[in-house]
């Protein structure tokens, strides 16, 4: 029973790590921004702030320190790039 859900989680989070070109930040907030990092954590480098709606392809998702990081480029600009907190990432 273990062994089917860890498949079942595991399943869940490829599922929603797939590459998708109808990604957009929600929930940064009116009066803040999400932070595209250079790698998965806290501990890299921003790169810039994007603001809810700002329109993402999502590559790859990773787990980092218990927390789902996802590497995405700007839909509008595919050569910026970089990784953002899944829990700010919602498909369209």
């Amino acid at each position: 029973m273990r062994t089917y859900f860890a498949a079942l989680l595991a399943l869940m989070i490829v599922a929603g790590c797939a590459v998708s070109g109808g990604t957009v930040v929600k929930g940064a907030g009116p009066d803040d921004l999400l932070k595209l990092r250079e790698g998965p954590g806290l501990n890299h480098k921003i790169i810039l702030g994007l603001p809810d709606g700002t329109r993402l392809t999502r590559h790859s998702c990773v787990t980092t320190a218990g927390k789902l990081w996802c590497m995405v480029s700007l839909t509008d600009k595919p050569g910026v790039s970089g990784y953002v907190s899944a829990d700010y990432l919602s498909d369209r």
